[in-house]
C-alpha cells in the first residue's frame, strides 16, 4: 500500500550529487576482487594445452527468434531516513528500468518496465509518493552505500527475470535464444541463456590460455572453461568484428549456467560466435564498439529515455521531504 508524503516516516534528500559513491560496475561484485583466485576447469571442452581459436560451423542451425534483456538503473536522489533512531539511516531513491529486444526477422522492444524505489536499510522506512513518481520502500541488507547499489542491482536483475518468463510464457512455441547484458548471476536458470561481459575487470584464465585470447580472429572464441568465485559458471571468450588494436580489442566473455553438460555448452558457445558479430556496433556510431551491440545501444537510449527527467524528480523528492517534515 502507499503512504503518502504525509503519513510517511520523515526522510530528507542529501544535496549532494546523487550519483556520488554509487557507482556499480556489471561486474564489480566479489569476483572481480578474487581474479586468479577463482576456481578453474580448463579441460572442459579441450585439454589446456590443446587451446586454440575455434571457428563454428555456419551451417548450425541459428534459432529463429534472438532476444537481448537489459537494464539500466539512476540514482534520483540521496536521502536519509528518520525514525525513533536519533541517527539517520542512508537510503537511495532509485529508478530502474528493463527491457527486452526481440529479433526475429524484424528488431523490435518487445517489453519494458520501468519502476522506483526507496532502497534503505531502516525498519521504519515507508513509500515515498511525490508528485511526480512514487518510490517504494525496499529493505537493503545493510547502510552501507555498497549495500543499497547492491539491493538496487538484485532488484532490477529480478524485473529483468521477469520480463524474460513472460516473453516465454506468451511464446511458448519460440524457437529462440537469450542474451542478458551482463553477468548470468542469479539467472542462470533461465533456459537456452547466455551472459554477455562487455569489459574484463580482472583476468581469470592461466598465461598460457590467456594469450589463445590475444590469438583470436574475428567471430573465432574460446574453448569453453568452467569458473567458480562466489558463484560457478561455463564461461568462454569472443571476438567480435572492429578495428585493429591492442590485443584484448573487441574481446567479450560469455558465460552460461555451469549445471549444462558439455555438448550444450559448446552449443550455446558456437551460437554467440554465430550471432554476436553481425551485431556489433561501429565506432562513429557508439564510443563502446564493437563490444556494445546494436540491438543493446538501443535499448539502453529507450530505456533511460523512460526514467524520466533527474532534476525533476529530485526536486518533486525535495518537495515530499519538506511535505513530511511539515507533518
Amino acid at each position: 500500500m502507499t503512504v503518502s508524503a504525509e503519513a510517511a516516516a520523515s526522510f530528507s534528500v542529501d544535496p549532494w550529487d546523487p550519483s556520488y559513491g554509487m557507482a556499480y560496475g556489471e561486474e564489480m561484485d566479489d569476483d572481480s576482487r578474487q581474479g586468479s583466485s577463482a576456481e578453474l576447469v580448463l579441460d572442459l571442452e579441450l585439454p589446456p594445452a590443446e587451446w586454440r581459436p575455434v571457428s563454428a560451423d555456419p551451417s548450425l542451425p541459428v534459432p529463429g527468434t534472438i532476444l537481448f534483456l537489459d537494464g539500466v538503473r539512476r540514482i534520483d536522489a540521496r536521502v536519509w531516513v528518520h525514525g525513533s533512531d536519533p541517527q539517520p539511516s542512508p537510503g537511495i531513491a532509485a529508478s530502474y528500468a528493463a527491457g527486452l529486444v526481440c529479433l526475429d526477422g524484424a528488431a523490435r522492444i518487445s517489453d519494458v518496465a520501468v519502476e522506483r524505489g526507496l532502497f534503505t536499510a531502516a525498519t521504519e522506512a515507508r513509500d515515498i509518493e511525490s508528485r511526480h513518481a512514487v518510490y517504494l520502500a525496499r529493505k537493503a541488507p545493510g547502510p552501507g552505500m555498497d549495500q543499497l547499489s547492491l539491493a538496487l542491482q538484485q532488484h532490477l536483475s529480478e524485473t529483468e527475470v521477469q520480463l524474460a518468463l513472460l516473453f516465454r510464457k506468451d511464446n511458448p512455441d519460440a524457437n529462440d535464444l537469450l542474451f542478458v547484458d551482463g553477468p548470468l548471476r542469479g539467472r542462470t536458470h533461465l533456459d537456452r541463456t547466455i551472459g554477455f561481459i562487455k569489459t574484463h575487470h580482472t583476468t581469470y584464465l592461466p598465461p598460457e590460455q590467456a594469450a589463445v585470447v590475444s590469438e583470436l580472429g574475428p567471430g573465432q572464441r574460446t574453448p569453453a572453461f568452467t569458473m567458480g568465485t562466489s558463484w560457478r559458471r561455463s564461461s568462454w571468450y569472443l571476438r567480435l568484428p572492429g578495428p585493429a588494436g591492442a590485443p584484448w580489442s573487441g574481446v567479450v566473455r560469455l558465460e552460461c549456467s555451469a549445471d549444462l553438460p558439455v555438448p550444450e555448452v559448446t552449443w550455446l558457445a558456437d551460437l554467440s560466435a554465430l550471432v554476436l558479430p553481425p551485431l556489433a556496433s561501429s565506432p562513429h556510431k557508439d564510443p563502446r564498439a564493437p563490444q556494445n551491440l546494436v540491438p543493446i545501444g538501443g535499448l539502453e537510449r529507450e530505456l533511460r529515455r523512460r526514467l524520466g527527467d533527474q532534476p525533476l524528480l529530485y526536486r518533486s523528492l525535495r518537495a515530499a521531504a519538506a511535505t513530511a517534515a511539515a507533518g
